[in-house]
């Protein structure tokens, strides 16, 4: 098995490229301030722990490309994950723009592939930390031509995280893909407009898994304020999205879900919570 060892100031996104499959890639200590995309399938990407080995970059949606284009939310990745059985452990990666009430969303990872694993690593941004893919439906038919095609990949893909932190302010975890989340923190952080959203799921309705959330604890950073986080909202019609066993600070919203405004999609929404928590949205269900 090819084994490579990183430091700080090489050239990552290289040594990703010509990295074999089934690679192990050791990264050392520091923060590697680059734009990355990975599409070699199978790697093992080991961090030497989250608070000290750090993926960084700063894009943002309204940043505009060299033909004077918006980046688009779906362009600001700091780590674009294009490739199958990715395993990911003991690493941050960070999306630092922090302004998006200017900037508008500020994706840290995006994952557009099937059986990713991240343990014991942190994702951090403000709105759409992280995005799990595949893209809706219609927004594959829409970027084409301006997102490139394995940002555009259609199928089912399944992502598991277990002791991650992942902070975000808006809906900072969202897409359609099949995701599983145990013993994770899930912290709101303040970005200075006081409501936030954590999940916005898309799944089609022929998706039955969504995304889980299994023994998380939902927490809020400074500056957040008690009763000012719903824990979902769905970002298309029929999301699907699962709270097992978790607890909840303050922060979250007594009534938990929101309809995404004046949409109706809590007519088609899949939103369930176990076990059940008084003063809910009558459209929450307890078992799935």
């Amino acid at each position: 098995m090819q084994e490579i060892r990183v430091a700080p100031g090489a050239d990552l996104q290289a040594v990703l490229d010509r990295a074999e499959p089934g690679a192990v890639l050791r990264l050392s200590e520091g923060i590697y301030r680059q734009k990355l995309l990975l599409k070699t399938p199978g790697l093992n990407i080991l961090g030497e722990g989250a608070d000290r080995t750090v993926l960084l970059n700063g894009d943002y949606a309204k940043k505009l490309d060299k033909e004077g284009r918006e980046y688009n939310t779906f362009r600001t990745w700091t780590l674009a994950v294009c490739a199958d059985g990715v395993t990911m452990r003991g690493l941050s990666v960070v999306n630092d723009a922090l302004d998006p009430a200017e900037k508008g969303q500020e994706v840290a990872l995006s994952v557009y592939g099937d059986a990713f694993y991240m343990e014991d690593c942190v994702l951090r941004s403000t709105q759409d930390t992280l995005f799990l893919g595949p893209l809706p439906d219609d927004l594959i038919d829409r970027y084409e031509g301006f997102l490139p095609d394995e940002l555009r990949k259609a199928g089912k893909f399944t992502q598991r995280f277990e002791r991650c932190r992942i902070e975000g302010s808006v809906d900072f975890i969202f897409g359609c893909g099949e995701a599983a989340f145990t013993d994770c923190d899930i912290v709101s952080v303040f970005d200075g407009r006081g409501i936030g959203f954590v999940a916005a799921p898309a799944h089609e309705l022929r998706q039955d898994t969504g995304f889980l959330f299994r023994s998380c604890r939902f927490t809020a950073g400074e500056g957040v304020a008690d009763g000012t986080i719903f824990l979902a909202r769905p970002w298309r019609d029929y999301g699907l999205c699962r709270f097992e066993g978790c607890s909840y600070g303050a922060h979250i919203r007594p009534e938990g879900f929101d309809p995404w405004r004046d949409s109706g999609r809590d007519r088609t929404a899949r939103f369930y919570e176990s076990p059940a928590v008084p003063g809910r949205v009558n459209w929450v269900r307890q078992s799935f």
